[in-house]
């Protein structure tokens, strides 16, 4: 006995979507990918401000003759802001940065349902 299209609904959709050059009408958006692309930026953003700080502390600091730098706590100024007061500072931004803006998302699939009340809530 053979298996027909008709017969699985999965099956019949894929053939429908082929038919369509690989374009579903009825195609819906996961309401998580938005939340997710923004967290990606955040953390993208986070990286940059980190190495742009890094980058002017170590070499506009660090460019200058050893026997003109200051040091705090025996480290060179340069090298206490950009690496140790840095690392702290972006610490505590990623901290800030993740409980205020992520959301926690359920990773399994979604209904309906829930994709359009996990829509409304972002």
């Amino acid at each position: 006995m053979a298996i027909r299209a008709k017969q699985i609904p999965e099956l019949e959709r894929m053939i429908a979507v082929r038919r369509n050059n690989g374009q579903s009408h009825n195609f819906k958006e996961d309401p998580r990918y938005k939340q997710c692309n923004k967290e990606a930026l955040l953390g993208l953003g986070l990286g940059i401000l980190n190495l742009i700080w890094w980058f002017v502390w170590g070499y506009g600091l660090g460019s200058r003759p050893v026997a003109e730098y200051t040091y705090i706590l025996g480290f060179p100024a340069w090298f206490f802001m950009s690496s140790i007061v840095g690392a702290a500072l972006f610490t505590i931004l990623a901290i800030i940065v993740v409980n205020k803006y992520y959301k926690d998302l359920p990773l399994g699939i979604l209904t309906e349902e829930e994709a359009l009340k996990l829509e409304e809530d972002l």
